[in-house]
């Protein structure tokens, strides 16, 4: 039988109790720590937060961890309404935004890693360059040949701008690239939902003449078609889209221009 086991160097540590607290209210967050300055493994630290002192979110106990207890802890956060996509992170097991999920659903203690399968940063901010880079790669803008007008918009029907809706919404979060297992073991090579979805997006936009060009770039054993529908990706997109099947919808244009 194989046996895996992790670099000594990656191994999580128990780490310490960082503060304890008086109350009827009171919950433990567990919180992944790292800084690669100090060469130490990462761990796990303990915090106590009082919840009847405490706004109702996850970002809310991070934030207020940051200002009163901890100043070393270290996330990323913004808009604080869903929006941006900054804070998101791995809360009880599931990818998700900090800012848009409630302490109150969470039963025993908040546990807060960065988001999986990612070089982390330090403590809570994973490295998003490469998925950035592959943002990049579908050329995410509108792409024309005719001339267009100088003096009004580029327009389109209902019908056409429609065909957007569950796509625009999009925060790139990374949450449903990072719950994927095929983008684990091969985010060198495929793309992962959010990307695919972000390139659908372009690719059904009626304004766009690139479309040709764009499923030339899909049409790939490991760019598009390392998707295998496992379904992560839409169960735990924290805005309710639907990454698998618009993956799905390139394949099947793919199949159609044949």
């Amino acid at each position: 039988m194989a046996e895996f086991t992790l670099p000594p160097h990656s191994v999580v540590k128990k780490g310490k109790q960082v503060n304890k607290v008086e109350g009827k209210n009171v919950k433990q967050f567990k919180i992944y720590r790292w800084d690669p300055e100090t060469g130490a493994n990462p761990r796990i630290d303990i915090y106590e937060i009082d919840l009847d002192k405490c706004g109702p979110m996850v970002l809310d106990a991070l934030i207020k961890i940051k200002n009163e207890i901890d100043p070393t802890l270290t996330f990323r956060r913004s808009c604080r309404e869903g929006v941006c996509g900054s804070c998101a992170m791995n809360i009880d097991g599931t990818n998700t935004l900090a800012c848009t999920k409630t302490i109150a659903e969470i039963k025993g203690a908040v546990k807060v890693y960065p988001l999986p399968h990612m070089d982390v940063i330090k403590d809570l901010i994973p490295d998003l360059t490469h998925f950035y880079e592959q943002y990049a790669s579908i050329k995410p803008w509108l792409v024309t040949d005719t001339t267009q007008p100088p003096d009004r918009e580029m327009l389109q029907s209902k019908k056409d701008r429609s065909k957007l809706d569950g796509l625009y919404e999009c925060i790139l979060c990374a949450c449903c690239s990072t719950s994927c297992p095929s983008y684990w073991w091969n985010s060198e090579r495929y793309l992962g939902p959010s990307v695919l979805l972000q390139a659908y997006r372009w690719i059904v936009d009626s304004r766009d003449e690139n479309t040709g060009e764009r499923l030339d770039q899909l049409e790939d054993s490991f760019r598009l078609y390392r998707c295998h529908t496992i379904m992560n990706c839409t169960n735990t997109c924290p805005k309710h889209l639907n990454p698998a099947k618009n993956i799905s919808e390139i394949k099947k244009l793919l199949i159609e221009r044949q």
